[in-house]
């Protein structure tokens, strides 16, 4: 298995979330909700640098394999959430990590199902981050992925595979 192209994969996918948390940081600065702005430019700078951590070694190879390609998937689903679970517990919206994560993971799959009972009562920032996981969730993570950093390889099929 090759770690190093799947580290690559994800710290693209970390530093492109870290740049789709920005929007609510402005949304935050806009409607002059500075603490929940913060706290989303907190999470930005966090998942953009762990991104790019992760990306640092690069691998003489860039083939993917459908073994990588699972692999690559799963772990990025699984860290997209977490990461994209953080602005909802640190700001205190949703203050139970397990509800925000389910908060997001549903976002990022389009089930729609929520645990809130008002979601408009969030504040603007908030609000735009969750709509935001049901767009990149609808698109496809792994999609809008390969659609920013296309590759020459031509073997982006066993990421498309995977994520379908």
């Amino acid at each position: 298995m090759n770690y190093r192209i799947i580290g690559t994969f994800l710290g693209n996918v970390l530093r492109i979330e870290a740049l789709l948390l920005l929007l609510p940081c402005l949304t935050g600065f806009l409607y002059r909700e500075t603490q929940t702005a913060l706290v989303y430019l907190l999470t930005a700078v966090l998942t953009f640098f762990l991104g790019l951590l992760l990306s640092l070694r690069k691998d003489r190879s860039s083939i993917y394999y459908a073994r990588e390609g699972f692999v690559s998937v799963g772990l990025a689903w699984i860290l997209m959430s977490i990461l994209g679970a953080l602005p909802f517990v640190i700001t205190k919206e949703i203050p139970n990590f397990v509800d925000a994560l389910f908060e997001t993971v549903s976002g990022f799959t389009t089930t729609g199902a929520s645990i809130l009972p008002a979601p408009e009562a969030m504040t603007y920032a908030a609000n735009l981050w969750r709509c935001l996981t049901h767009w990149i969730g609808g698109m496809g993570i792994i999609v809008f992925m390969l659609a920013i950093f296309p590759s020459n390889s031509g073997y982006n099929m066993h990421l498309m595979k995977a994520e379908s």
